[in-house]
């Protein structure tokens, strides 16, 4: 394998994302194996996005429902196609397949998108039984259980859209472990179709400030993401007010990427609130913080927010949510708490207690140390995608279910795609209609 072409639902801005942060680290460990990586996407090119020249990897906008994307794959023939969540496998992994039979088509996950959004519909219509806003922001996370999940995501077009793309796939990269097993014990989805893989771009802070050193708390994340925007709505409504009520001159610094109107008229420097958009360098600010926040009410996947707060050595208060799949038995780096009074009162602990607050830090390191190996994760993919090179036909064999959707689904998105790229090319054949 020598030639690798990614097929990006978004442009990676790893300073904005989790995700951008963990494709990067895909594209650096595929170059460190000498493979040529090649990055294409549909997407509008964003401000924020990965300098890929300076890692030798061209970019090549593509448009979707166009064969010119035909002509594009049937000159590159890379070995191995990477879709960048189902979207990117839906409208491109049938022409991966016609012109490219032999490529391995490997999707990541990014996170498991129908996860988060029955969380986020369970979180609606708990808040929808309320009857003010002030009632719907006490709502708390959402805790349902693996059977109430799958209940709900069972029935919905996202994850039935969603698992097919793993099953078409010859290997889904799972970030979350928790994920892993919800979708091999409640989906029946087989252990060989995935790969449970934690890379993620966390590069460890040289130096961190001791606690007396820092000041004020911290909550970052991109505001374009649901779960992201939110948690600022909980802070806001319910846990913040509550850390005044005790730390009377606390202040909390809010950044993130993309941050619209109705986020920025919630700063208010009277009460310590503080939205100030965009952070250039997330480390910078979180070294500089003494508590992280992440009130997280809904969501899927490993959050990167909180593993750059490891290795800033920057304890966490989040929910059981924001901690899912990243620490397993190990102790949390600092707290979890399922309501808005014990997540203040885990924030205000961690804030005075110098004692508590060290220890936390400890254990971060160690869940960074344990279950974060760059090194480990990285060499497993590589193995894994080496072996399914070696036994592509054998292993697709044994995958009849994902031969099955492929020839019935791709048939229909084919043809729709190409009806549409039809009409795109000849526009006056609409007229009158």
């Amino acid at each position: 394998m020598h030639n690798v072409l990614i097929i990006g639902y978004v442009w990676p801005e790893p300073r904005s994302s989790a995700a951008g942060s963990r494709m990067i680290e895909f594209i650096e460990l595929f170059r460190a194996q000498g493979w040529r990586v090649t990055f294409a996407s549909a997407a509008a090119l964003s401000e924020h996005r990965a300098d890929l020249a300076a890692l030798d990897v061209p970019e090549v906008p593509i448009t979707l429902n166009c064969d010119s994307f035909d002509a594009f794959l049937s000159e590159l023939q890379p070995d191995l196609a990477l879709f960048d969540r189902f979207f990117s496998e839906e409208q491109f992994g049938w022409r991966v397949e016609k012109h490219c039979p032999n490529a391995l088509r490997v999707l990541e996950t990014s996170d498991l998108h129908s996860l988060r959004d029955a969380r986020q519909r369970l979180l609606k219509a708990a808040q929808q039984r309320a009857g003010s806003e002030s009632e719907k922001q006490q709502q708390g996370p959402v805790a349902a259980g693996t059977d109430e999940l799958f209940r709900v995501m069972a029935d919905d077009d996202m994850a039935q859209r969603e698992i097919a793309a793993i099953y078409r796939c010859d290997l889904s990269l799972m970030i979350s472990d928790f994920e892993q097993t919800l979708l091999q014990q409640h989906f029946g989805v087989p252990a060989a179709l995935l790969q449970h893989c934690t890379l993620m771009l966390i590069p460890t802070a040289t130096e961190q400030p001791p606690f007396e050193q820092r000041a004020h708390f911290l909550s970052i994340g991109n505001f374009r993401h649901a779960p992201n925007w939110d948690s600022v709505l909980w802070l806001k409504q319910q846990i913040w007010p509550l850390i005044r009520q005790r730390l009377p001159q606390a202040q909390l610094h809010i950044y993130g990427s993309y941050p619209p109107p109705k986020a920025t008229a919630l700063h208010n420097a009277k009460q310590g609130f503080h939205v100030l958009g965009w952070a250039a360098d997330a480390h910078t600010v979180m070294v500089q913080a003494r508590v992280c926040l992440a009130p997280l009410r809904f969501g899927a996947g490993i959050k990167g927010k909180l593993a750059d707060a490891m290795a800033c050595g920057t304890p966490s208060v989040t929910t059981p949510i924001g901690s899912e799949g990243m620490h397993g038995e190990l102790p949390w780096g600092g707290a979890i708490a399922g309501d808005a009074e014990a997540f203040a009162a885990a924030a205000v602990a961690l804030y005075q207690d110098q004692t508590l607050w060290q220890q936390a830090q400890a254990n971060g390191a160690r869940i960074l140390a344990e279950r974060f190996d760059r090194q480990q994760s990285g060499q497993a993919l590589i193995a894994r995608l080496h072996n399914l090179r070696d036994n592509l036909q054998t292993e697709r064999r044994a995958n009849f279910v994902g031969g099955m959707l492929r020839h019935h689904l791709h048939k229909s998105t084919q043809y729709m795609s190409q009806w549409i790229a039809a009409k795109n090319r000849n526009p006056a054949s609409n007229d009158g209609q």
